[in-house]
């Protein structure tokens, strides 16, 4: 099939079908004689593959040490649970990150009047972080 029908079949864009070639993370894709990509089943089945890990926020080359695991039978699940749980730790972290920037947005609006007046704690903080002046 053509890369518009692959990208029907597995969701991902023809831009990005090109950019995860480029990336490595399909192999050589076959092209027709006119120098057309061409995909097969076995190409679709790694596109839905990288896709399922984007969504759940891989990098590329997460994903690429995950298809490298996926295509080796002799794999350690080990290795691929490490990798995992490096994720997992990442994710937390960053989930940490934007409930502090959602509290400290939410004690910023409760401050700001929203009315006529000039004065905005929200940007006051954003200009003097902690300055709070109201006038």
């Amino acid at each position: 099939m053509n890369i518009g029908q692959a990208a029907q079949a597995t969701g991902i864009s023809p831009k990005m079908i090109r950019y995860y070639e480029r990336a490595g993370l399909l192999g050589r894709v076959r092209r027709s004689s006119a120098g057309y990509r061409t995909y097969d089943e076995s190409d679709l089945h790694t596109l839905r593959f990288v896709r399922r890990s984007r969504d759940l926020g891989f990098t590329v080359q997460q994903i690429s040490e995950l298809v490298s695991l996926w295509r080796n039978t002799h794999r350690s699940s080990a290795t691929v649970k490490a990798l995992v749980s490096k994720h997992m730790g990442n994710l937390e972290t960053k989930i940490a990150e934007l409930a502090a920037m959602s509290r400290t947005l939410a004690h910023l609006a409760d401050n700001c009047h929203g009315d006529e007046r000039p004065d905005c704690p929200i940007l006051d903080d954003l200009a003097e972080p902690g300055c709070h002046n109201s006038k």
